[in-house]
């Protein structure tokens, strides 16, 4: 009996059966049409693919093929584009009042319709995680930003399971997704290799991934991650981070449309800018020169008198009274005068190249053919301008983090005048200006229960979509309302399950319906506002209000004390005229209903606790290094952000290292972590062991020994003996194979926090160089380092 002749698979037998299949084509054999999903599939994601019957024919050539099952957008479904500008208040561009030009915006507006009652919460990280997910902030489970997160149900900072974000819903349902620049919805203690990273983007929905992790960054030298991976710091004096994520958002989009036109595309665009610090070009900053040079007071005058002349605000609407600790300019010393108006420059400068950025991207979509086919919001705020910059603004806005007066001293920041907002300075600017920024209103970012902290200017721009032209739209709204006017716009349900886990309904409303008729009812009823303690309750044109705590003094007394405000906000567009004492029905109406909202959207309890929320012990939350009082790090090992690091402030702590070098040909870091304004760095300059301490950019210590490394393999150990206290000082001893070479005194150290973006790692210093002794570049080590350990005493 013979035995059977087996097929050997070769090029040519490939060969051969696509010649066959490419026949079988032409011979018009039937294909099986792909199954489509219907618009009820969509409410289960992912979209459960259709089982098929078992197949009982035994060669494939006797059957036709199965479609393969793919989920594609409804069709006629729009592009997306969600513009999300960082800290920028209601008159901050000119559609709206604001004295910088801003003209991509205003020809967004022009060509679609603006929105004067859009809300945010107040806050970033809140504000974001607010309109990725249509649900509010608590339930969001992000009540504050993650850097102080607690325990508490609504204020974990880790979104829940069965909150999906729009990125997610979209990519689901057939869309290319991507984000840019700012993020700030990760929990810190999650930001590391060790992961879980099912809270960064990429594993919320987005395909695509280019920016930022924290709440800010050096935005000459930025902390940069394209999806999980860090990118490495460019080491070029003309680079600047908001043109190279506009570069890269914009190469995403005509890659995407050039391999997948039919295909829509969703886009979160999130500068950092214009949050701090304010990094600018200078040519930018030169435009601005002398503009500011009136005020704050005459410059928030002048947005309140063009508002009332272009009828982005009613007719009849009052200036609400600033704060009393906001000084009045005609009070303010010759000095104070010249810096702050330079601060405003900076700032204008930064809304100007932000807006100019955002045109780039814009024009961009125009370019591909696709602009009438892409709704896009434009949003300029995730909160009200910044008054962070406290009384006299920031050189550093470290140093109000740590307590630190000299970084707001004017006779000081006075010295950096023609280099603020360059890489020399990390800066803010004083709070009257952002009182200014958020005109009609009265407060700023923080302050939840005023409209100066949540009145975004908004416009909405889609030609396929909207047939209105440059009208204004009044219907009241909040960021909450964005997912489900996508979803009805792209013809798609609210999902009931994602990833198999059942949904909690969406909250917010769509805005389709006001898109072509300016005088539909609202469909946005009622609102909770809530952010370290300041509360408010919006219902049907009233609002009842307390600010419990301001921007640069935090509580001003026990919650319980809290004074509440009654507004009618019908007649009253700028909260200037409290109605408490005619109306104490229904401010105590509205107390009780916020009562109810505060327990149905997990508020409660609430907590105004700031900068003590820092320390994760007190605050409840997860800590990488609880406990923990060493730590071993091997070459290579970088790029770790501080609250992924063990905490070396307020303790004694020994850096030692085991190294192998040439002698004196030995140069860069073993450890470093922090930055130009502020950190420490162990390293070798010329072979020789050398620590700098660096308070806040303003101090440098430097201990370094007297002899190069012998060549070979040697230990070399930093020994830093604490005095005590809160932010205080302690000596230095350096030594090499157990012997002393060199010590010396640090007369204070930072209690709070090194940098809110510079890392930790060995063998580099990542970002800006915490000493003057090497560059981004020469700190790269340039023998061996088999490993470097932390050992910390916390202080008694």
């Amino acid at each position: 009996m013979s035995k059977p002749i087996k097929a050997v698979f070769t090029p040519l037998l490939a060969a051969a059966i696509c010649v066959v299949s490419a026949a079988a084509v032409a011979e018009g054999k039937d294909k099986v049409k792909p199954p489509v999903a219907t618009f009820e599939d969509r409410e289960v994601l992912p979209v459960k693919p259709p089982r098929l019957a078992p197949i009982t024919t035994l060669d494939a050539r006797d059957m036709d093929s199965p479609a393969v099952f793919e989920v594609a957008a409804p069709k006629g479904a729009p592009n997306v584009i969600i513009i999300l500008v960082d800290d920028l208040g209601f008159g901050g561009t000119s559609h709206f009042g604001g004295p910088v030009a801003t003209p991509n915006f205003d020809k967004l507006a022009a060509q679609g319709i603006s929105y004067n009652q859009f809300h945010s919460t107040a806050l970033c990280s809140p504000t974001r995680q607010a309109l990725k997910t249509g649900r509010n902030h608590h339930s969001a489970a992000m009540g504050k930003i993650t850097e102080v997160a607690t325990s508490f149900p609504g204020y974990t900072g880790m979104l829940p399971d069965d909150v999906a974000s729009i990125g997610k819903m979209l990519s689901y349902n057939g869309f290319s997704t991507s984000a840019f620049g700012k993020w700030h919805e990760t929990a810190v203690w999650e930001i590391s290799p060790s992961g879980p990273m099912t809270r960064w983007p990429n594993h919320q929905g987005f395909d695509e991934f280019y920016g930022f992790m924290g709440g800010e960054t050096n935005q000459w030298t930025p902390t940069i991650y394209h999806n999980q991976n860090r990118v490495e710091t460019p080491d070029d004096a003309d680079y600047h981070f908001l043109t190279d994520m506009t570069t890269k958002a914009i190469e995403w989009i005509e890659f995407q449309q050039a391999l997948t036109p039919e295909k829509p595309f969703f886009v979160y665009f999130a500068p950092g800018a214009t949050h701090a610090p304010h990094h600018v070009p200078q040519s930018y900053i030169d435009k601005q020169k002398g503009r500011f040079d009136a005020g704050w007071d005459a410059v928030r005058e002048q947005i309140y008198q063009r508002q009332l002349e272009s009828g982005v605000i009613p007719k009849g609407t009052k200036l609400a009274a600033k704060p009393d600790w906001i000084k009045d300019w005609k009070d303010l010393s010759a000095k104070e005068q010249k810096l702050f108006a330079r601060q405003a420059e900076v700032f204008a400068a930064y809304v100007d190249m932000t807006d100019t950025e955002i045109g780039r991207l814009i024009q961009a979509v125009e370019d591909i053919g696709e602009i009438d086919n892409t709704l896009i919001f434009y949003i300029a705020g995730d909160n009200g301008t910044s008054a962070e910059g406290v009384a006299n603004g920031l050189y550093n806005e470290m140093t109000y983090f740590n307590a630190e007066p000299k970084g707001s001293d004017v006779d000081f920041m006075l010295q950096y005048y023609d280099r603020w907002g360059g890489p020399e300075t990390y800066p803010h600017m004083a709070a009257g200006w952002a009182v200014a920024l958020d005109s009609p209103f009265g407060w700023t970012k923080q302050v939840a229960s005023d409209f100066g902290g949540t009145r975004q200017g908004l416009a909405v721009h889609w030609p396929d979509g909207i047939k209105a032209k440059g009208e204004l739209r009044s219907q009241w709204h909040h960021v909450i309302d964005v997912v489900p006017t996508i979803l009805e716009a792209a013809g798609l349900p609210e999902p009931r399950v994602v990833d198999g886990i059942p949904q909690r309904p969406i909250e917010g409303v769509s805005m389709v319906y006001s898109f072509d008729d300016a005088d539909a009812a609202d469909r946005h009823t009622i609102q909770y506002f809530e952010m370290f303690g300041n509360r408010a309750l919006y219902h049907d044109g009233w609002m009842a209000r307390t600010i419990h705590s301001t921007p640069w003094g935090g509580p001003k007394n026990k919650l319980e004390d809290d004074t509440w405000e009654l507004y009618n906000v019908a007649e009253d567009f700028s909260l200037a005229t409290d109605v408490a004492r005619d109306h104490p029905e229904k401010l105590a109406e509205l107390q009780s209903r916020f009562l109810a909202e505060a327990v149905k959207y997990n508020v409660l309890p609430l907590d105004d606790r700031l900068i003590e929320l820092a320390n994760p012990q007190i605050a409840g939350r997860p800590d990488l290094m609880f406990g923990r009082t060493t730590l071993t790090l091997r070459e290579g090992m970088a790029g770790l952000l501080e609250n992924d690091f063990i905490n070396t402030k307020n303790a004694s702590y020994t850096i030692e290292a085991e190294v192998e070098t040439g002698g004196s040909a030995a140069n860069g870091v073993i450890l470093a972590q922090g930055g130009r304004f502020g950190g420490y760095s162990l390293y070798l300059k010329e072979g020789v062991p050398t620590f700098v301490y660096n308070y806040l950019g303003l101090d440098k210590t430097k201990i370094a020994g007297s002899d190069p490394l012998p060549s070979g393999k040697s230990t070399v150990k930093m020994d830093f003996a604490y005095e005590g206290g809160v932010g205080g000082g302690g000596t230095v001893t350096l030594s090499v194979d157990g012997k002393t070479v060199g010590s010396g005194k640090v007369a204070k150290t930072e209690p709070n926090v090194y940098s809110a973006d510079e890392t930790a790692g060995v063998g580099i210093d990542q970002e800006t160089p915490v000493s003057d002794d090497y560059t981004r570049e020469s700190s790269k080590f340039t023998g061996r380092i088999h490993k470097v350990t932390v050992n910390t005493k916390p202080s008694s």
